[in-house]
């Protein structure tokens, strides 16, 4: 994700959440904390291939944002220490249940394991059954509540974390997830045709 891409963000975040952040929030996050890593899902095939001329190229520059394929979907994590944070996960009501937030889920994960996470976590409204079997899919269990975390709707969060990420165990079980996503998502059983 990047700062220019707040906005866009911002139209899914109002619509996903009944207590959004605020785009200040994401713009610090972007451009201030060291701690963290966001990532957005664009719909693949809008891109254009560069023009070949200085003038076309700056005015495709000037126009980036009307070029750019849409965001369907974002997330972002915090990393402290060995633990990746997973603050957040949203896409577009019109491109749920077809694999972006597991995308996004993935993206995440990968990352963190890069950077030497050891363990991940993450709070999850009681209510949001779809988010909560995702994450367990992805070894996520539940370790613990929130009681009333939520504010907005006083509700409780289901705090989940996973085993150690490098462990064999989760290795292998990520790694076949990972190559199934892969290929539903290249089958083309993701009708928004995103990456």
């Amino acid at each position: 994700m990047r700062l220019s891409d707040v906005e866009e963000v911002m139209e899914i975040e109002k619509v996903s959440f009944p207590s959004p952040w605020s785009a200040y929030a994401y713009r610090y996050e972007l451009s201030e904390s060291r701690f963290s890593h966001y990532f957005v899902v664009r719909r693949r095939g809008t891109h254009r291939p560069p023009e070949p001329s200085l003038l076309s190229r700056l005015r495709r520059s000037l126009r980036a944002r009307e070029l750019r394929a849409p965001i369907l979907g974002y997330g972002g994590f915090w990393l402290w220490a060995e633990e990746c944070h997973i603050a957040t996960i949203a896409v577009h009501p019109a491109y749920r249940g077809r694999g972006l937030g597991e995308l996004l889920l993935v993206a995440m994960l990968d990352r963190a394991i890069e950077l030497g996470a050891q363990v991940a976590t993450l709070e999850v409204r009681a209510s949001n059954i779809v988010a909560q079997n995702l994450y367990r899919k992805y070894g996520f269990r539940q370790v613990g509540l929130r009681r009333g975390y939520y504010r907005d709707r006083s509700e409780d969060a289901l705090i989940m974390t996973t085993d150690r990420l490098t462990s064999a165990a989760f290795q292998s079980r990520f790694q076949a997830l990972k190559r199934a996503l892969r290929e539903k998502l290249r089958c083309g059983q993701n009708p928004s045709n995103a990456v």
